[in-house]
Formats: structure tokens, C-alpha cells, sequence
């Protein structure tokens, strides 16, 4: 990957299996997010291939990735702010297979979220950091993702809506739906993960269980970037 004339990823291999929760760490402009970008579709490769399922998806339009069981939820949320917590909910539903099951689906969601059910006729832009957070993973799930890519789901969030977070994650997987996370939050994600990588200058460094790698002291050298 680049931008312009300016590298970004160096060969970068990585694999997440099914049913893991599998994480992506790093310090800042390590190409975290572009590695997630690269996944999803939204930033074009230069080199190399992605597949998911055995099937190459590289240079696919991110609809049709999204289509094939992959859904992102992107740094900073991108909601639609002037519409309702319900009808956001209703966008991420737009693919056939979701709109057969979309009351199954949000009941799943409002069950990991009360609060969206609390808030559903409310405007997205005017709930708080927390509750745009749980809508924005709530909308990717109701597209009955296998994938859910999660950059930086905790960022500028409370403590107390951290930990709701990640017990959401966890439950989301222990529901069957495989995880990969990039996150700012070293120890938590990778107690939370099976396995990770570490990325540094857009390459990986490392790689093993989430124990593994919160116990090896370049983790924390290449997350601080010191």
C-alpha cells in the first residue's frame, strides 16, 4: 500500500482463522488502518492479494465485500448522523439475506446494547461517544457479518464504556462471529484475543498467542514507538 510516492506496507501477511478474535498492534502510523482499509476494500493495493474464505477479494468494490461477509467499523464511527439510532440500524441491514432476518438480527443487537433500544428514535448525533460506538458496531452487525473489523472501538471512550465495549466484542464472538481488532488499548485487546500481530513501519514484527505478545517487551517497545 501507498499514498502517492510514500510506502505505507511492506509485505505485510497476516491470517485470521474462524471463530478468532485476532489483533492488529502498533504504534500511531505503524499502517494499522491502512492494513484495515486494504482488507475491506476501501484503499486499492499495489501489490499482493486478499482473500477471505479461500476466494480472492482483492480490487473488489466494498459493497460486494460487505456482500461476501465482511463488514468494518471504521475509526471515528461515520454515522448517519441526521437520522435516527433505528434507521442507522436499518442501513446495515441492506443486503438480501439481512433483510430476511433484519428482527432476529436487532434483537441480537438491542440485546447486546440495550441502550440503542432506549434510544432508537433518537438522532445519532446527539448520543454520546459510547452510544455512537455501540451504534456503529450495532449497524455493522446488521449486515450478519462472519468478519467484523474493528478500528479502534475504544478511542476517547470512559473507562466504564471501555469495559462495555470489550465485553461486547467478546460476546459478539462467543456468538460465532470471527473479530479482528486494531486497538489502542494494548493490554486489553490482546487479553481479549486469541492471537496478534505487531506492526511496526509497515511491517510485521511479531506474531503469537495474545499472552505471548503482551509478555514480549518489543510489543511494548514497538507500541510506543521507543
Amino acid at each position: 500500500m501507498a499514498y502517492g510516492d510514500v510506502r505505507v506496507l511492506h509485505d505485510v501477511a497476516l491470517r485470521v482463522g474462524q471463530g478468532e478474535i485476532v489483533s492488529l498492534v502498533g504504534a500511531n502510523g505503524a499502517g494499522k488502518t491502512t492494513t484495515l482499509r486494504a482488507i475491506s476494500g476501501l484503499l486499492p493495493a499495489l501489490e499482493g492479494r486478499v482473500t477471505f474464505d479461500g476466494e480472492a477479494i482483492t480490487g473488489r468494490a466494498p459493497s460486494r465485500i460487505v456482500a461476501r461477509g465482511l463488514a468494518h467499523v471504521p475509526e471515528g464511527r461515520q454515522l448517519f448522523t441526521n437520522m435516527t439510532v433505528h434507521e442507522n440500524l436499518e442501513m446495515g441491514a441492506y443486503l438480501p439475506r439481512a433483510k430476511t432476518a433484519v428482527g432476529e438480527t436487532l434483537a441480537w443487537v438491542t440485546g447486546l446494547f440495550p441502550r440503542l433500544a432506549e434510544r432508537r428514535t433518537q438522532l445519532a448525533g446527539t448520543l454520546s461517544g459510547g452510544e455512537q460506538q455501540m451504534l456503529a458496531i450495532g449497524r455493522a452487525l446488521m449486515s450478519r457479518p462472519r468478519l467484523l473489523i474493528l478500528d479502534e472501538p475504544s478511542l476517547g471512550l470512559a473507562p466504564i464504556m471501555v469495559k462495555t465495549i470489550f465485553d461486547a466484542i467478546r460476546r459478539i464472538n462467543g456468538d460465532g462471529t470471527t473479530v479482528l481488532l486494531v486497538e489502542q488499548n494494548l493490554a486489553q485487546s490482546l487479553r481479549l484475543s486469541h492471537r496478534g500481530y505487531v506492526l511496526e513501519t509497515g511491517r510485521i514484527v511479531l506474531e503469537g498467542s495474545g499472552a505471548e505478545l503482551l509478555a514480549n517487551p518489543h510489543t511494548r517497545k514497538a507500541f510506543l514507538g521507543v
